[in-house]
């Protein structure tokens, strides 16, 4: 029986004015029938808002939503199961029966047509909040980790900048402690995560260096590169590198061979030097057009190679400054759903007012969306959720295509653990709550809101 003497439904809109955690008890009769008993936990507003559910009954809890995307298949009126930070289980409403103990969640209570995605994962960021990852201090990264979390971002790779080697050594010493370390050990904090790092530089074009500063670029050896992996401690996962550089080739082959997702970029390759590149292991590139040879009908440089390569993934800026929005939607027609990628390149600009920042070891000025440094753009302000809009309006990409772009595409080209990226049993609950516009309304790190 239920709390009015019949059968709750579990339609939209039909649950009781305030949300309600209720333990239901398996019906013996058909899949999707429930029946409420007695033992109920209210959750009251307030405690919704703050989505704090490690009080309630059980561990179990099931968030209730208009819609999802995991993201290759989008899923009506759906429940999502959460159990010790996991999810154990993705259905819907008319499929499946809400287990005894469970606490549910109706997130559309809190916002109308709510969406759950993935959270969503930058695999090139220097920084937000006014912080420089390669300049943060460990108790200055959460307030970054924070920043992040508000606009979506579940899992990022921390990205350097051409830098003096002992500095960028350092840099990467700390990055490595961040990433190891035991999620929540921070206060028990619910914030992104960095969960690898992106080299960008020392080993790049110096024509197509943007303003990764010259003095600090090399060419590639082994040498070098295994003494940044041992300043890393192996949590390497993506390296940007001009693959014409003598030597690079052979840096590649190593990198891939390590399992390092190996991204051409910050390059002035000839079509066949793009692709010797990608035989010795590359299998991405770094923000298409930008800090590239540019693409000529005769002779086609690297872009055609990235524009064409099924081998490849390719990611790009979506911010309406670093790429035209008629190119980004060439971009798109040209990878496709499952090989674009979504990507910041936001400085520690983001988030912040006009003024002068720090991108590594240079300053940068920030004025009108524009970031730059002597006139040349310098990374971005882009967070990624205003990415994921853009692409929608840009390219007329539906919003779950859009998302894809920005979770399991990430994921997936960066070598991450099958449980990144997707909502799916056995993976981690990162996830984000949007509105149908991909506004972010809430934000989950292993099944607790941040």
């Amino acid at each position: 029986m239920g709390l009015s003497g019949r059968t709750p439904s579990w339609e939209c809109g039909t649950l009781p004015a305030l949300p309600v955690a209720i333990s239901l008890a398996r019906s013996p009769s058909k899949v999707g029938t429930v029946k409420a008993i007695l033992r109920v936990t209210l959750v009251t507003k307030h405690d919704l808002t703050k989505h704090d559910l490690s009080k309630y009954l059980t561990n179990m809890i099931v968030l209730s939503a208009h819609r999802l995307y995991t993201p290759q298949e989008e899923i009506p009126e759906p429940l999502l199961f959460i159990e010790d930070g996991l999810i154990s289980a993705v259905t819907s409403r008319a499929q499946t029966e809400i287990p005894r103990n469970a606490t549910v969640v109706d997130l559309i209570k809190d916002s109308a047509g709510a969406i759950l995605a993935p959270g969503f994962v930058d695999i090139h960021i220097h920084g937000g909040a006014g912080l420089d990852v390669m300049r943060a201090s460990p108790a200055e990264l959460p307030n970054l980790n924070k920043f992040l979390t508000m606009h979506g971002v579940t899992g990022y790779f921390p990205t350097t900048v051409a830098a003096p080697l002992d500095k960028t050594c350092a840099a990467l010493e700390r990055m490595a402690d961040a990433i190891e370390a035991v999620p929540g050990s921070n206060g028990n904090a619910v914030q992104a995560r960095p969960l690898g790092i992106h080299l960008e530089g020392p080993f790049l074009s110096h024509k197509r260096r943007g303003v990764h500063p010259p003095e600090y670029l090399v060419a590639p050896t082994l040498e070098i590169f295994e003494r940044l992996w041992q300043a890393a401690r192996g949590q390497v996962r993506m390296m940007t590198i001009a693959p014409e550089l003598p030597g690079a080739l052979e840096v590649i082959a190593e990198a891939a061979r390590r399992k390092v997702c190996v991204s051409i970029g910050h390059s002035d390759a000839v079509l066949e030097a793009a692709r010797a590149g990608v035989r010795a292991g590359a299998r991405h590139a770094t923000h298409t057009f930008n800090a590239m040879r540019p693409l000529d009908h005769r002779d086609p440089g690297i872009l055609a190679e990235v524009l064409t390569d099924s081998r490849l993934t390719a990611d790009i800026i979506v911010d309406g400054i670093h790429v035209a929005p008629e190119v980004v939607q060439l971009f798109l027609q040209a990878k496709g759903i499952e090989r674009a990628v979504l990507i910041t390149d936001a400085t520690a600009a983001a988030g912040m007012p006009d003024g002068t920042y720090q991108l590594g070891p240079i300053q940068v000025e920030v004025k009108d969306g524009r970031c730059t440094m002597d006139g040349k753009l310098a990374g971005s302000v882009l967070t990624m959720d205003c990415a994921v809009r853009n692409v929608t309006q840009f390219a007329g990409w539906s919003l779950q295509n859009a998302v894809r772009a920005a979770t399991l595409n990430p994921a997936r080209a960066a070598g991450l653990a099958q449980g990144y990226g997707v909502l799916a049993p056995g993976a981690e609950a990162n996830l984000v709550v949007l509105n149908p516009g991909g506004e972010v309304r809430q934000t989950f790190i292993r099944g607790r809101a941040a």
